[in-house]
């Protein structure tokens, strides 16, 4: 697997980085030591700017390399932990319970700074690279608030671009795609207010866990029978929380969960049928619901050109082969989404070499993969010095 000589070289060094990363992991907008850590770190490799306080905890490294040119681009990565409990029991296991990178942005970040120190190291490319360790992208959008805090105007660039582990593809593996990458989000949640009672007296009351039970059934419909069948839409309720104990009916049912869809018009579509059903169902049982359809990130949507561009460089490190197109986006969501609204861009995938019965992201036992940390530096060095050549 070819990656650049001299990432290679310090190699157990990004190793090391990482697995410190996952050791000490920070949830949303509280990334003050990993940022910390980051920003000392930029300074170190000699790059020419390092702005901290960016969202709160963002930071955002300046490297100019040879010439005059005034030319920029833009890399990102996240800095975030998830709300997790670590099942992994590895050495570097996190340090804060309740708390761990079970998404891979320690690996993120980590591929980032190596790819810093490689171009503040050799500065082999013509204009200004922005590294962009970005909080907050598992929840509170990050993401949207640094474009809200001007991140475009403050460090102008022609591109922006992106890279998420993915451990369902082979190590080393580059997935791309052009147009949407990954689905629109939104937090549902809906409070049923019925009438508590002795639950051996069901007569007196109103049952809301029945009435619950009924609109989430009735809510798989809206997606089957509602949503174009060539088109792609979710609605899934993760959450039911009602009752105190096993002979009471309670007066109150909460129920969570999330939707995600590509095309605005069917994000339209499932919130006001969501809406409808939830208030409606309610209605016919005679109680009351309030339904909330709280929308989160927009759809990931990959530009042609920014794409093409990735997959030259992802070609360069990997190989043609080890390149492919996605045959399909994910359902997943992801807030790089608001910097693809605001500027064109792409956001590929780096296999992680996990097999389908292994831990995947988001669940307690998943930890990246070293291995592929100089690959994915090597891409972001690569896509510099392609995109940035020196005259």
């Amino acid at each position: 697997m070819p990656v650049l000589n001299r990432i290679a070289e310090f190699h157990p060094e990004l190793t090391a980085w990482r697995r410190d990363f996952h050791a000490h992991p920070e949830t949303a907008f509280e990334e003050v030591r990993t940022a910390g850590i980051v920003a000392a770190k930029l300074r170190e490799f000699g790059c020419d700017e390092v702005i901290t306080g960016i969202a709160k905890t963002g930071v955002v490294g300046v490297i100019r390399g040879q010439g005059s040119s005034t030319r920029a681009i833009g890399l990102r990565a996240d800095m975030d932990a998830l709300p997790i409990l670590e099942a992994t029991g590895l050495p570097h296991a996190s340090t804060v319970p309740g708390k761990m990178h079970a998404c891979g942005h320690d690996g993120h970040t980590t591929m980032l700074l190596g790819a810093a120190r490689y171009l503040a190291e050799t500065r082999n490319f013509s204009g200004t690279v922005y590294v962009i360790f970005q909080p907050a992208e598992e929840a509170g959008g990050g993401g949207n608030v640094m474009v809200q805090e001007g991140l475009f105007d403050r460090f102008p660039m022609e591109r922006v671009f992106g890279m998420h582990n993915w451990p369902g593809a082979p190590e080393g593996v580059f997935l791309w795609r052009n147009g949407p990458v990954m689905a629109a989000t939104a937090n549902l949640r809906a409070t049923i207010t019925g009438k508590g009672a002795h639950g051996a007296m069901p007569n007196q009351g109103n049952d809301p866990i029945v009435i619950a039970s009924q609109i989430v059934t009735a809510l798989q419909s809206i997606v089957a029978r509602n949503v174009d069948p060539v088109e792609s839409g979710v609605v899934t309720i993760g959450h039911i929380q009602g009752g105190d104990t096993w002979n009471v009916i309670p007066q109150e049912v909460t129920l969570r969960g999330t939707a995600r869809w590509f095309k605005p018009e069917v994000g339209d579509l499932l919130e006001a049928k969501f809406t409808s059903l939830v208030t409606g169902i309610a209605a016919a049982f005679g109680a009351t619901a309030e339904a909330v359809f709280d929308r989160g990130y927009p759809a990931t949507v990959n530009e042609v050109e920014s794409t093409r561009l990735a997959v030259r460089a992802a070609q360069a490190v990997a190989g043609d082969v080890q390149v492919q197109e996605m045959p399909r986006p994910t359902m997943g969501g992801e807030d790089f989404s608001f910097m693809l609204n605001a500027k064109d861009g792409n956001y590929i995938m780096l296999g992680a070499g996990r097999g389908p019965a292994d831990p995947q992201v988001h669940h307690p036992r998943y930890d990246f993969n070293d291995a592929v940390l100089p690959v994915g530096a090597s891409y972001w060095a690569t896509l510099a010095e392609q995109l940035l050549p020196r005259a």
